[in-house]
């Protein structure tokens, strides 16, 4: 069964995500880039409002691939309590040297701050993020498996280039899926999606579709999350 992946910016845009009944919160700020960070203090206000109902993901930033910077970057980000850290995979820097990093980081137990101490420590997992308009090669899979990532997506960095089904054929999409359920991955596909795109998406089987242009006024990615738009979505795909 695929879900579905709303991302949002803000406290408000988590709770209206939240009457819609998304499987997924993910926390970013969309004005930064492809994979624009949330501030910290941010995310671990959203996570103690949703924490329970819906799992949490977040992204890190644009950040170059650069093993020490990046590994920093998630570590914070772990701290907050989210329950998957995104991580984009961009073009040039040191992929392998970042993947032997974070290999410490895979399954590490977060102790989450004060405020939210009545709950159980959870452990963070790690998604990495290919780009569709680098195109990338799937074989970084197998890498990232033994790496102890969790899951895998794919998206699209220049927002200005098409969405993901405009930038990667229907026979690449599916190939991507099979391989990533073959290593058993959590696997998501995003990328400027479109209502037009949802039968052939849905018939992939990823295990969620994101969301964050779609979901607002006028389609602007920046804009406000419309809360009939995030709805209808939802409807679709349930």
């Amino acid at each position: 069964m695929t879900g579905m992946l709303a991302s949002v910016n803000s406290l408000a845009e988590a709770r209206l995500v939240l009457q819609a009944g998304v499987d997924i919160i993910d926390l970013k700020q969309p004005e930064q880039g492809a994979l624009g960070a949330l501030a910290l203090a941010d995310v671990r206000a959203i996570v103690q409002e949703v924490i329970g109902r819906c799992p949490v993901s977040a992204t890190v930033g644009d950040l170059p691939m650069q093993p020490e910077l990046v590994y920093n970057a998630v570590k914070a980000m772990a701290d907050t309590g989210v329950d998957y850290v995104k991580i984009g995979f961009f073009p040039g820097g040191d992929w392998q040297s970042t993947l032997d990093k974070l290999s410490g980081l895979t399954g590490l137990s977060v102790s989450l701050d004060d405020s939210i101490s009545s709950f159980t420590a959870q452990k963070t997992k790690l998604i990495a993020v290919l780009f569709a308009d680098t195109q990338p090669d799937f074989a970084i899979l197998s890498a990232l498996k033994a790496s102890g990532f969790a899951g895998v997506m794919v998206d699209t960095m220049d927002k200005n280039c098409g969405s993901l089904t405009q930038l990667m054929s229907e026979q690449e999409l599916a190939l991507f899926v099979k391989q990533a359920k073959a290593l058993d991955l959590l696997c998501g596909l995003a990328g400027s999606l479109r209502l037009a795109d949802m039968d052939l998406l849905l018939a992939l089987q990823a295990d969620y579709l994101g969301f964050r242009g779609a979901l607002c006024q006028a389609h602007e990615r920046v804009g406000q999350l419309n809360l009939s738009a995030v709805i209808a979505i939802k409807k679709l795909i349930s």
